[in-house]
């Protein structure tokens, strides 16, 4: 199996992918095809380039169509419509498919963690995510896509093993400050830097750790690797000691 990247800003023998233009969209002689969520935009805007996607799929005759989604236990967070739209054009597309449900990134939980002179604070409260390492992510997908058809119509809950707030502080030596959602909120429609549908986005990730939606837990992952999973609880300190000011 020959592996071929896409991307809208192609390098080396990567093909030109770009979801915006559909006619550049080239899947010939692909027969498995990963499908990275293009969710960094607004539901409609992503639903597109989605269905762009699939459309081209179609009519290069590719087979399979590996697609990393949303844990199911995200349903209520504020991205997961286009996720789920999605899997629900896959399944009525007539191709074969595998759906990874990928739980958060233990890259972003560090991240989203804010340093104050005291320590770390954050409005997830003592509340768990079953956060997963990205590398695992990839990982897993790379085995799905190296053998498909033994994959095919399978759903895969690809989560972590939960970790909070307060052990990432603990583990960095320092304490952790719960703040309010209101005052979460009103900090990110303050961010000139933020995109319009991104503070919604946060806050939804916030609630559901803090009251418990996000602590899901499942064997698929370490089945899939054949190995035990990267520590979440390393990632997400090391992410978030990164961002520790006075560190560089």
């Amino acid at each position: 199996m020959t592996a071929l990247g896409g991307s809208r800003t192609p390098t080396g023998t990567q093909r030109r992918l770009d979801f915006d233009d559909p006619a550049t969209i080239d899947l010939t002689g692909v027969a498995t095809l990963v499908l990275v969520s293009a969710g960094y935009a607004e539901d409609d805007q992503v639903i597109a380039r989605h269905r762009a996607l699939l459309d081209a799929a179609g009519r290069a005759g590719v087979a399979q169509v590996i697609y990393t989604s949303l844990t199911g236990a995200g349903d209520h967070l504020g991205f997961a419509l286009a996720h789920r739209v999605t899997e629900q054009m896959i399944r009525a597309g007539g191709l074969a498919w595998t759906i990874l449900r990928n739980g958060l990134y233990a890259e972003l939980f560090g991240a989203l963690l804010a340093w104050t002179p005291d320590g770390l604070e954050s409005a997830f409260g003592a509340g768990a995510l079953s956060a997963v390492a990205r590398a695992d992510l990839a990982a897993a997908a790379a085995v799905v896509a190296s053998e498909p058809t033994a994959h095919a119509g399978r759903v895969y809950e690809l989560v972590g093993n939960p970790i909070t707030a307060p052990g990432i502080a603990e583990r960095l030596g320092t304490t952790h400050r719960t703040i309010g959602l209101d005052e979460y909120r009103a900090r990110l429609l303050g961010d000139a830097g933020m995109l319009p549908f991104q503070p919604p986005m946060l806050a939804s990730i916030a609630t559901g750790v803090r009251h418990g939606f996000l602590d899901n837990t499942s064997p698929d992952l370490a089945r899939l690797l054949g190995r035990p999973l990267t520590d979440p609880l390393t990632v997400a300190a090391d992410t978030a000691a990164s961002t520790r000011p006075g560190r560089h």
